[in-house]
């Protein structure tokens, strides 16, 4: 990996890091595509902070195959979605401060939502 540190996506409360190497390979494409830094807000959640973050139960955070990108401008917003969705990433949600993508394959496919 060129860009990411598995260590960037531990779970902040505990420590355990059950993110996909695969799904951080393809954040490592999407961050030379996008051509700007990306800052891992969240990445690996265990149950117990995916449940104090307010997140829901079936999670892609929990599975290890979701993370949040730190961004806060629209036109940085739409170049790190264009990346994403160029390179396959099929899942995504929007916040004011924030990307989330994710890869699981066990949620809803082609969806794009706003927090």
């Amino acid at each position: 990996m060129r860009y990411f540190k598995l260590s960037e996506f531990a779970c902040p409360c505990c420590g355990a890091n059950n993110i996909n190497e695969d799904f951080v390979k393809l954040l490592d494409k999407i961050r030379e595509a996008y051509g700007k830094p990306m800052v891992v807000k969240s990445g690996y959640r265990c149950k117990k902070h995916n449940e104090e973050v307010g997140g829901v139960p079936e999670s892609a955070h929990v599975e290890g195959v979701a993370a949040d990108i730190g961004c806060s401008f629209a036109q940085d917003r739409m170049a790190l979605v264009y990346a994403a969705l160029k390179l396959g990433v099929r899942r995504v949600g929007i916040a004011k401060s924030f990307v989330h993508l994710d890869v699981s394959e066990s949620l809803p496919q082609d969806v794009i939502w706003i927090y």
